[in-house]
C-alpha cells in the first residue's frame, strides 16, 4: 500500500484527497486514473470547494460528467433484396443500327459485330432470351437474361476493380442457377432491362450497372 496523497495534494481540489490503496495492473488503468484527476481537477474543483461533505454519489457524478463519453447510436434498416424469378424463354437474333450481327469468337469468348454477306448466315448467333418477373414491374422495361442458343454461354456485365463496367461472355455449367436470382447475388450480373423504343429496336441496360448500355 502507498499514500500519494502528499505528492498529489498540491494538484488535487481542495477538499479531495486521492489514495491508491494498490497498485495498477496495467498501463491501460494508469492512463485512465490520470486522466480521471485531470478532469476532476478543471470541472469538479468549484463544487468541491463549496461542499462540506464529498461522498461516493459525488464522485460517481464527477464519473459520469466528466469521464464517461456518450455515444449515440443511429441503427440502419436495408432494404430488403429484390428477387428476380425466370418465367418463359424466346428465341431472338440481334443486329445494330448498322445491319451487322453477332458472331461467336469462341478462342477469346467474345462476340463480335461483323455484316455477314451471303452464305455466311449461319455464322449469326441467336440467342435465348429469358424473361424475369420484378416484385415492383415497370412497364417501360422487362427484364432479361441472354444466353446463346445452343450453348451454356451467357452475357454478363461486370468491371473488376476500379475499371468500367463491360459487357461479358460466361460460362454457366448449371443453367438452374439462373432460374431465380437476388439482388445481392454476385448472378445479378446477368441481368439487364430491355427497353423497347420503336418496332424493333431495343435498348439493353444492366441491371447492377443501371448507366451501363
Amino acid at each position: 500500500e502507498c499514500n500519494v496523497s502528499e505528492m498529489w495534494g498540491h494538484k488535487m481540489p481542495r477538499g479531495l484527497d486521492l489514495e491508491v490503496t494498490h497498485h495498477p495492473h496495467t498501463m491501460k488503468h494508469v492512463v485512465n486514473l490520470i486522466i480521471a484527476i485531470e478532469r476532476l481537477k478543471g470541472r469538479g474543483s468549484d463544487l468541491l470547494l463549496n461542499a462540506t461533505e464529498f461522498r461516493d454519489e459525488n464522485l460517481l457524478n464527477f464519473v459520469l460528467e466528466n469521464i464517461v463519453e456518450e455515444r449515440i447510436v443511429f441503427g440502419c434498416n436495408a432494404a430488403a433484396p429484390v428477387q428476380y424469378t425466370k418465367t418463359e424463354d424466346y428465341q431472338c437474333s440481334v443486329t445494330d443500327s448498322e445491319k451487322r450481327s453477332l458472331v461467336l469468337v469462341r478462342n477469346s469468348m467474345e462476340l463480335h459485330a461483323v455484316m455477314l454477306q451471303g452464305g455466311a448466315e449461319n455464322r449469326k448467333v441467336h440467342l435465348n432470351m429469358a424473361t424475369y418477373v420484378h416484385p415492383a414491374p415497370s412497364a417501360e422495361a422487362q427484364t432479361v437474361a441472354l444466353g446463346i442458343k445452343g450453348t451454356n454461354f451467357y452475357l454478363s456485365c461486370h468491371k473488376d476493380g476500379n475499371n468500367k463496367p463491360s459487357l461479358h461472355l460466361e460460362t454457366v455449367e448449371n443453367s438452374t442457377n439462373l432460374a431465380s436470382i437476388s439482388s445481392d447475388s454476385e448472378m445479378v450480373r446477368f441481368l439487364f432491362y430491355k427497353q423497347d423504343t420503336g418496332l424493333n429496336l431495343s435498348t439493353l441496360v444492366s441491371v447492377p450497372y443501371n448507366d451501363w448500355y
